[in-house]
């Protein structure tokens, strides 16, 4: 071997040596998946995988939104250029007649409920304000003793309340601002049964969801401050399989209902969700007025099933809830006699 290949060997031993140690050196640098990472689970790589499909398709979601909003751009414009009045909507409520009827929801009974009644509560409130919204006689529409639970749970997950229109919302009592000779407070522990409405009246329904729990609380309510009490004639007209308990945004429909058509009977079937398996007390127009309400609760009447946690305010009381049901065991032996 030549003294000029000497150097060279032992120049490329020294290249591979350096090669070695780096290598080593990026080795011992890379972290060991056993000491300091955990496995990934399969949930977590789909959640990986979800989040960098969301990252890619960022700029298609952002044109979709601008072409949706460009379509429904030129459909109101269509629309309003198909319109003869230039606006539909205004036309329509100028057919509504404002009736003079007040009809209340007492909130006193913020401190019997817990959250999740209250939670309830609301939202049969938010019902109640888009029916009357929605209605042909809207009625005058008011909220007391707003406070407490009722009012935290609206200002943290209905922000816009603050924003509603016809509807007064006030943290007093409504003893205090309304006299005592227009309150009427409807309650099923009423001896009274309403005829039909006086649109001069103001109309208490109470606001209290407890399963049932405070029996004859309305009730007493009423009687302590001096007020005329009522319930509705449910019992002249419906019979029912399930409880004979209302919602508060069951009640309120209702009256609206009868506002339009000046019939109870029409109203209470037209509003009474079809699991409460209500049928006429008048055998002679079931059939006719089942098909009405099938017809209707298809059409999308019936309510929310979370709806069905009810109020106090209970169709009948247990002594005519009795004498409906004596009188009708006297009439199948009087058809059954020969």
């Amino acid at each position: 071997m030549s003294s000029e290949m000497v150097p060279a060997i032992i120049e490329t031993s020294n290249v591979e040596r350096k090669q070695d140690l780096s290598e080593d050196q990026e080795e011992s640098q890379k972290p060991r998946l056993d000491e300091e990472f955990e496995p990934i689970s399969k949930r977590q790589m789909k959640k990986l995988i979800k989040q960098k499909q969301w990252e890619e398709q960022r700029e298609l979601r952002k044109q979709k939104r601008k072409e949706k909003r460009k379509r429904k751009q030129l459909e109101r414009q269509c629309q309003l250029e198909s319109n003869s009045d230039g606006n539909d909507r205004k036309r329509i409520r100028r057919d509504v007649v404002h009736s003079t009827l007040r009809l209340i929801i007492d909130c006193s009974f913020d401190s019997l409920m817990v959250l999740k009644d209250i939670k309830k509560l609301h939202k049969q409130i938010q019902r109640c304000y888009a029916e009357n919204r929605r209605a042909l006689h809207p009625v005058q529409f008011y909220l007391t003793s707003h406070g407490g639970q009722l009012k935290k749970n609206m200002d943290e997950n209905d922000k816009g309340w603050v924003n509603w229109k016809d509807i007064h919302i006030k943290p007093e009592h409504y003893i205090e601002f309304i006299k005592k000779e227009d309150l009427i407070y409807l309650t099923s522990d009423s001896p009274n049964v309403l005829k039909e409405l006086d649109e001069s009246k103001a109309y208490v329904i109470g606001g209290l969801v407890d399963h049932n729990h405070q029996k004859g609380l309305t009730y007493k309510q009423a009687s302590d401050h001096g007020i005329d009490h009522a319930q509705l004639p449910l019992g002249n007209f419906v019979k029912m399989n399930s409880r004979k308990v209302l919602a508060i945004n069951h009640v309120f429909e209702i009256i609206l209902e009868y506002l339009e058509t000046r019939d109870w009977q029409e109203a209470f079937f037209t509003v009474l969700p079809q699991r409460k398996g209500a049928v006429p007390t008048d055998k002679t127009c079931e059939s006719s007025l089942h098909d009405k309400t099938s017809a209707r609760v298809e059409g999308g009447l019936d309510s929310d099933s979370s709806e069905e946690e009810t109020s106090r305010n209970e169709l009948d009381s247990p002594h005519e809830e009795e004498k409906q049901d004596k009188e009708n065991s006297t009439e199948s032996t009087v058809h059954s006699t020969p």
